[in-house]
């Protein structure tokens, strides 16, 4: 029940979902002074929601820093690789990989390296119905590239980051307990991730990837000039805001 909640919820939170409340208003009120109100404001909110300077500095105080991989210090036996990044097409019966998937190769060179000993695609379904559960096709995926099967584990139960965490226990307890284990995830979601890893009572390095934020620019068309890859990353920061909060309510941070 939770995990449908928050995903009809999630439609509302969203930047542009307001922007088209605030136009369709204005389409339906009938005196002109708030209709011309409502219209000035959703090109305010629309433009504050493009700028992609506002959008970089948010979400850079909102990422976990990344680490160099000189800072990793001694083998460790597991990294955990948080799944959502990949699909499965089935007219051609191959793996997709999305910008997510920086997670997934940011640990194969960990793993390539022997920086770390196993992978743990940490991973099912995020969908309502259930369908594309992923770790399968990841697990098929480093097969195919010649990763050892010995070396590979999967959980493809998980639907959301607190089952990630209570899903991946056992297999971690079993594997390697009391071992050294890396967490790999996006920088916007490993603030969330940590949490729930923390709570079940797995400690982790936090190896933070596919950062969205950016450095400083002066650019005039960065300070200025709208951009819809702005608004995507706060539509990403609205889902980690709602989603850390509404776990943190639940107990789950």
């Amino acid at each position: 029940m939770f995990f449908i909640f928050s995903k009809i919820l999630n439609i509302f939170i969203l930047p542009l979902s307001w922007v088209f409340g605030l136009l369709l208003a204005a389409v339906l009120v009938k005196k002109q002074p708030l209709k011309k109100q409502l219209l000035i404001a959703s090109i305010v909110v629309f433009y504050l929601f493009t700028n992609d300077f506002i959008a970089d500095r948010v979400m850079t105080a909102w990422e976990i820093p990344a680490i160099p991989q000189s800072d990793i210090k001694g083998k460790y036996d597991v990294a955990i690789v948080l799944g959502g990044f990949t699909d499965y097409d089935d007219s051609y019966t191959r793996i997709q990989f999305y910008h997510g998937a920086d997670r997934m190769f940011q640990a194969l060179e960990l793993y390539k390296k022997g920086m770390v000993r196993k992978l743990l695609i940490d991973g099912g379904s995020g969908s309502l119905v259930g369908e594309n559960v992923e770790a399968p096709h990841v697990r098929n995926y480093l097969l195919s590239i010649g990763v050892p099967d010995t070396d590979i584990i999967i959980e493809s139960r998980s639907v959301n980051t607190r089952q990630n965490a209570l899903f991946a226990k056992p297999l971690l307890d079993s594997i390697a307990p009391h071992g050294k284990y890396i967490l790999v995830t996006s920088g916007y979601h490993m603030r969330r991730s940590i949490g729930c890893f923390n709570k079940v009572g797995i400690a982790t390095l936090p190896y933070t990837t596919d950062r969205q934020g950016g450095p400083v620019k002066f650019a005039f068309d960065y300070l200025f000039i709208p951009d819809l890859k702005a608004i995507e990353n706060w539509e990403i920061l609205f889902h980690e805001w709602f989603g850390y909060i509404s776990y943190k309510l639940a107990g789950y941070l």
